[in-house]
């Protein structure tokens, strides 16, 4: 009994300290890059090494200066096509040999293309780290691009398209990305399978041809590896990888102005709404204080839209308001689902947010908040091979100056109440705002007429 009482008085000693209030966070620590080799080959290639971590991995990323902003019109997805073939293997394995090999150095090869870049990565063991470079090296240089997969990849693409456009969600972002940026390659966000019919192996190819070369990529190689040998297979394998030279790209001129487009979804219990306007890059030094404002005002959990909406009124489950970066241009936006009959009460309830702080700079404690959630996300994101990479490319990306990681929490916690008051006037105008609804239209369409003449749209079936 004497044990039972004992074991008695501890758990409910536990418990009431559990139940004690927990002490404040302290500051988040500033993120270091660990100790960085940067250096280019002579046919123009860059190369990062990052030694990094205690786990005998590594991750490695040859990207190249190839995305969806390089495609031409009627040709939405030909850069897409391109990664898929590169992974059919190359002119001295098939794609099952490709990935064997892979599988060897205990890893997989993958090809991401995004709006303004396509990568070729890998994550694998360590001591496999110079062999890796070797196969990256092989799989863009040497792409077999066999006719034969042609027609496959087309039909996936066919039937991811399809399923896309039958979602309320890419809908409604099309519409967005189309009414900020027009005709530019970052307003066309869906392919349409008409246009993937279209595309030809040839096509495919010279696109790769013409955008992937040695002084139009860059290497990053992330983990524990030797760094000695990570260099002479750069070398071995990269070094006379020709030169394609720069390409133009067209230059965005995002446009803000108040409008409604709505996309007749009948008999939709919710409705998707994207509700934003241009704003500035990362190379603005507004964009730090812009990113702050956008974190209290709808970019986390605890945000004052976020709250309201959810929290509060129970329009919608998971709202969030966004900073869409592209080299040149971006847009903020709110984005929701939120159920149908209170569609436009939820929208007059953003409005009111905006609105409020734009007039009133918040508490310093809520500011102080979000910068502490913002500053270890942040360290946090940056605490693996991957997000270290992701950040680097960012950097390079943009352009941004070599201390920008190393000065981001410094530059986060700078910025005062005042200050997201200021972001808010200068940048988030409910005036300017574009709508974009995704829903029934017969219960949707008044709702909507406070915030500007409805236009229907209807968005290619195909």
């Amino acid at each position: 009994m004497k044990r039972l009482a004992l074991a008695l008085a501890v758990c409910f000693s536990g418990l009431a300290l559990a139940q004690q209030t927990p002490p404040a966070p302290g500051p988040a620590l500033p993120f270091d890059l660990p100790a960085t080799t940067q250096y280019r080959l002579a046919n123009g290639l860059r190369v990062t090494l990052v030694p990094y971590g205690e786990v005998p991995k590594v991750n490695l990323a040859l990207v190249v200066r190839l995305g969806n902003v390089d495609e031409q019109r009627g040709q939405t997805g030909l850069a897409d096509l391109a990664g898929k073939l590169l992974l059919q293997g190359t002119k001295t394995r098939n794609a099952q040999q490709l990935a064997e090999a892979a599988s060897n150095l205990g890893g997989e090869v993958a090809v991401n293309v995004r709006a303004s870049d396509t990568s070729i990565d890998i994550e694998c063991l360590g001591d496999s780290a110079a062999r890796a470079v070797a196969l990256l090296a092989e799989v863009a240089r040497q792409p077999a691009f066999p006719e034969s997969e042609v027609a496959r990849l087309k039909a996936d693409m066919i039937r991811e398209t399809a399923v896309l456009r039958s979602t309320q969600q890419p809908l409604a972002t099309e519409a967005f990305q189309q009414s900020i940026y027009g005709n530019h390659p970052y307003g066309r966000t869906l392919a349409q399978a008409k246009e993937i019919e279209r595309f030809t192996l040839p096509q495919a190819k010279a696109l790769w041809t013409k955008y992937a070369g040695g002084d139009q990529a860059h290497l990053y190689v992330v983990g524990r590896f030797d760094a000695a040998a990570v260099r002479a297979a750069i070398e071995q394998s990269l070094a006379d990888w020709k030169k394609v030279g720069a390409h133009p790209r067209p230059r965005a001129a995002p446009r803000a102005a108040r409008k409604v487009i709505l996309i007749d979804r009948p008999g939709a219990v919710q409705s998707t709404v994207v509700y934003g306007l241009p704003v500035v890059p990362p190379t603005s030094p507004d964009y730090v204080p812009l990113s702050v404002t956008n974190t209290l005002l709808g970019g986390s959990l605890p945000s004052r839209i976020t709250a309201n909406i959810r929290e509060k009124k129970g329009y919608t489950y998971s709202p969030r308001s966004f900073l869409q970066p592209y080299p040149g241009a971006a847009t903020w936006s709110e984005f929701a689902d939120v159920t149908t009959k209170d569609t436009g009460a939820a929208l007059t309830e953003v409005v009111k947010e905006v609105d409020l702080l734009r007039k009133e700079p918040p508490p310093a404690e809520e500011l102080a908040g979000m910068q502490r959630y913002m500053s270890g996300t942040f360290v946090l994101t940056n605490s693996n091979r991957v997000g270290i990479i992701n950040q680097l490319r960012f950097i390079d990306l943009f352009g941004l100056p070599d201390d920008w990681l190393r000065t981001y929490v410094q530059k986060v916690n700078a910025v005062t109440p005042e200050d997201v008051t200021r972001m808010t006037r200068k940048y988030i105008d409910p005036t300017k705002m574009t709508l974009v609804v995704v829903g029934d239209r017969k219960t949707v369409e008044s709702q909507l007429k406070p915030f500007g003449t409805v236009k229907l749209v209807v968005p290619p079936s195909r």
